[in-house]
């Protein structure tokens, strides 16, 4: 499931220059959508590229300038419903509400309604949302006294009907609505002006999205020169910490941990965004769980970086080095199964140990390397129920 991160920003929260500033720190930041009224899609679309959802204006619109002109004709990717009527107060729920809501600005004959905003202020509103999921594909729901029992009624009761994006005012209450009864919210609604909780809301986001892979250690059976093959760099747009690295391999069972070169040398400067990933038929793993050939990654492709216990992360290739270089062939016993694969050889390239970090040219028979293992074969680097021999 794909989180998201949503930015309230409507006439709630401040005059024009208060809501730019925190549109601006959210687009900054990575955030998914930005919430905004009606009047201010246009400018919303002037800032950058970003979702726009907003509270939809039904009253007559009168336009007198070019500018209101602009304001009439932008369109958001999403309208919400409930500001300022059922949803937020403006106009009283009966307190012993269990019927249907009359969402008919859902039901517009225009079609630009896709949500609904609902404040959770009692038990009525929490059937008032209910009932609005049933037609909306986006329910935004605000706890007011009380956040997570309400949240995870919904969560229990809404299913899959929509998409339910949770309100909350900081980075640690977002971790608590993703985490909800396992399964959490799909989204949050991010009510604040600080910018470092705006950016640790949209981590908390990454976190969750991450793969958590089990890694294990394989004993080498043989390090030997091979000759000279086409060596491929993968140099990516981010800088990668010191136990990071990319998962590679000759077969698409058993990927070896490869470190990038984040470690000083005598010899050469550290590259903190590259990885030595090994031959051009080895596979590289991708954040999606697939694999592809190091020969087809360009500038603009997704890899996956995975750290030495198993926490993952993706990263944009930003240009790939293929150059002939002299090779090593290492041979791992993988339980049993024995995996391999082609690396450079020189000093800069390290791999992880069960003795610590080492440069693939102090490798020997008996180290134990860090190695993702999975019993399957691939197709077009997708897994499939099918036998199929490397060697």
């Amino acid at each position: 499931m794909t989180r998201s991160v949503w930015l309230k920003a409507d006439d709630t929260v401040g005059d024009w220059e208060v809501r730019k500033q925190r549109i601006t720190t959210g687009l900054e930041a990575g955030v998914d959508w930005v919430l905004v009224d009606e009047s201010d899609v246009a400018r919303v679309r002037q800032l950058g590229d970003v979702k726009v959802a907003a509270f939809r204006d039904d009253a007559d619109v009168h336009v007198t300038d070019a500018e209101d002109a602009e304001k009439e004709t932008a369109e958001a990717d999403a309208y919400i419903v409930g500001k300022d009527g059922e949803g937020d107060g403006t106009v009283d729920l009966p307190s012993d509400f269990s019927g249907s809501a009359d969402l008919t600005t859902l039901r517009h004959s225009d079609g630009r309604a896709q949500g609904a905003y609902v404040r959770i202020m009692g038990k009525e509103y929490e059937s008032f949302a209910e009932e609005a999921a049933r037609d909306a594909d986006h329910t935004l729901v605000v706890g007011e006294d009380w956040q997570i029992i309400p949240l995870e009624n919904l969560i229990a009761r809404i299913g899959e009907e929509t998409e339910l994006v949770a309100g909350v005012t900081s980075a640690e209450e977002a971790r608590a609505a993703f985490e909800t009864l396992e399964h959490g919210a799909d989204g949050v609604l991010l009510d604040s002006d600080n910018p470092d909780e705006i950016r640790q809301t949209v981590e908390v986001r990454d976190a969750t999205e991450r793969e958590q892979l089990d890694l294990q250690w394989a004993e080498v059976l043989s390090v030997e020169r091979v000759g000279m093959a086409d060596r491929v760099c993968v140099d990516t747009g981010s800088l990668l910490e010191h136990d990071e690295g990319m998962l590679v391999g000759s077969m698409s069972r058993g990927l070896f941990f490869v470190h990038a070169e984040t470690a000083e040398s005598p010899y050469v400067a550290s590259r903190p965004f590259r990885v030595n990933a090994g031959a051009v038929h080895a596979y590289v793993r991708t954040p999606d769980g697939g694999t592809k050939y190091l020969s087809e990654l360009k500038s603009g492709d997704e890899v996956q970086v995975v750290d030495t216990d198993g926490r993952t992360r993706e990263v944009i290739v930003g240009r790939v080095k293929i150059e002939k270089r002299p090779m090593f062939r290492v041979e791992v016993d993988a339980g049993g199964d024995h995996v391999e694969t082609l690396l450079q050889n020189a000093e800069t390239i390290k791999v992880p140990t069960s003795e610590g970090r080492k440069a693939v040219t102090d490798l020997e028979a008996g180290d134990e390397l860090l190695l993702y293992y999975e019993q399957v074969a691939r197709h077009f680097g997708e897994a499939v129920e099918e036998s199929i021999i490397e060697k």
